[in-house]
């Protein structure tokens, strides 16, 4: 028999405030410890969908790979939850690399905001009127106008989130994409959006930002009134999500696609 490829003798547990997560902390710290993160070979999440993504935010340029056990909502992200054979399942775990996106977002005032995104990058309509928006793809205007609640922009891993409840489509996860997808758009009206390359830069205007106000967010990231936010894949970070085998997001995001 080959050796395994991953060892991780010293594992560091983070947590969820919820009492189910709590419980399910110091019963895996009673019996594999706890190391500092800094010192870690994993970081094992322990909740649901959120607090997995504000652990990779956390850990996004530490290169420690990720393993999440579902003890919270939703668990689109996580592995089922089990005490035993952790460090059996960690060393079988099949190893999923995604990539952030990077929002470069101004506002009214001229000030330049960055932040980056898991899951999706997003503008919505801070008021009553609808957002005005123009959008170019690499520099060149392919939108002149659209008038809706707002766009995103969303990575493969995101696709099957916000992306999808906006009838966006779901990327595969290793497929080099992005989804440009409207939010409750007026007009054009049959405009749904559009698959990019993962190496293009989106560029969203705000037209007549004074009287209709947008904001950008970055996952969990708000900047207010911007009156343009630029979007574009970060190929210089890497993050290590870990699934059990049968189980990755791979599969996951397939199922996804069917109904399951």
């Amino acid at each position: 028999m080959s050796p395994p490829t991953q060892t991780f003798r010293r594992i560091a547990f983070v947590a969820s405030q919820t009492p189910e997560a709590r419980a399910a902390l110091a019963q895996l710290v009673a019996r594999y410890g706890n190391a500092e993160p800094k010192d870690a070979d994993v970081i094992v999440a322990l909740g649901g969908d959120g607090l997995m993504l504000q652990t990779l935010h956390s850990y996004m340029t530490s290169n420690k790979p990720i393993y999440g056990m579902h003890r919270g909502t939703v668990g689109f992200l996580m592995n089922e939850f089990d005490l035993d054979g952790l460090v059996e399942r960690l060393t079988a775990a099949h190893k999923t690399v995604i990539h952030p996106l990077v929002m470069q977002a101004r506002d009214t005032s001229g000030k330049v905001h960055e932040a980056r995104a898991i899951n999706e990058v997003s503008l919505f309509r801070q008021g009553a009127q609808a957002a005005h928006l123009r959008i170019l793809i690499d520099g060149q205007e392919r939108l002149t106008e659209l008038v809706a609640d707002g766009v995103l922009v969303a990575t493969p891993a995101g696709s099957t989130a916000y992306n999808l409840s906006a009838q966006g489509t779901i990327i595969p996860i290793n497929a080099p994409l992005l989804a440009l997808t409207p939010i409750s758009p007026f007009r054009p009206r049959r405009w749904r959006g559009a698959l990019l390359p993962d190496k293009a830069k989106v560029t969203i205007e705000v037209q007549d930002a004074g009287k209709r106000p947008v904001a950008a967010v970055a996952d969990h990231d708000e900047v207010r009134d911007v009156t343009s936010v630029t979007i574009s894949m970060d190929h210089s970070i890497s993050l290590n999500m870990l699934f059990d085998p049968g189980h990755n997001l791979d599969e996951r995001i397939l199922r996804e696609q069917f109904g399951f």
